[in-house]
């Protein structure tokens, strides 16, 4: 990547990227944020004090702005210390086993951002990818029907496709640690629901993504996660139950089903 002092006019993105132990997926996404074609980034990396090769690999890559390794409180902890380390105009998240679909992602991004002085956010779609061949698509997340109102079923944006103003983080809050699972949930029903930011949706696939995170997996951690959306809306004057959190199960089938259809 070229001297950033060359693109000052531009505006600066931060992409935030926390790791733990992740040396075996690192290189895909450090090589993911340095093939951009768009010229201004600043990328930080929030450590927790791996025990592997992960800030070894790290360290091989000129392009990185910061990089943090110390202990922290956890996923949301390490984000919150990352985007209050940003100075960018615009921050964004690419978690460490995930990659950008293409070169052009983020000045796709700035460029919707830019084209309209009211818009402060965007979002998109992603895919999750099979862990053994990155272009098989196990799962396709599409944001082109969501609204504010369908945080009430739990159903939110593609968080790892969301690029909102750093001063929006300021403005309307960080992430909350004492939610286990939902904290992006509760997170984006701050911005997009109450903030009421305009956002605007970008009808291209962003991110490669593998299975796993925090609220997939175990019927345990969908348990947790149900609980803490529903808190999540309460806590926020969203009126919700159960059932209509359950009716999201329906979503999700039809996004296996684009994948296979």
């Amino acid at each position: 990547m070229e001297n950033q002092d060359n693109y000052k006019d531009l505006p600066l993105v931060s992409i935030i990227t926390v790791t733990y132990n992740s040396g075996h997926t690192i290189l895909d996404t450090l090589e993911s944020v340095q093939s951009q074609d768009y010229p201004h980034i600043e990328h930080i990396i929030i450590d927790g004090l791996s025990t592997d090769d992960t800030m070894k690999k790290v360290a091989s890559y000129a392009h990185i702005s910061k990089a943090i390794s110390e202990k922290d409180r956890g996923m949301y902890d390490a984000l919150n210390k990352g985007i209050k380390a940003a100075t960018g105009k615009y921050v964004g998240i690419l978690n460490s086993d995930d990659t950008y679909t293409n070169t052009n992602v983020l000045t796709k991004v700035v460029q919707t951002l830019q084209e309209d002085n009211d818009i402060e956010a965007v979002i998109g779609e992603l895919k999750f990818v099979s862990s053994h061949d990155n272009g098989k698509a196990l799962r396709y997340c599409k944001s082109v029907d969501w609204t504010p109102e369908k945080f009430k079923k739990g159903i939110m944006p593609n968080h790892p496709t969301y690029y909102t103003l750093k001063a929006n983080y300021d403005k309307y809050g960080y992430y909350k640690l004492d939610y286990k699972i939902a904290a992006d949930f509760e997170l984006m029903i701050r911005h997009l629901y109450h903030g009421k930011i305009l956002y605007k949706y970008i009808p291209e696939c962003l991110v490669n993504m593998l299975p796993g995170g925090l609220s997939n997996g175990s019927i345990r951690k969908r348990i947790t996660n149900n609980k803490e959306n529903i808190r999540a809306c309460r806590e926020n004057g969203i009126s919700t139950n159960w059932l209509r959190m359950s009716s999201k199960v329906v979503g999700k089938l039809k996004e296996y089903i684009h994948t296979n259809g």
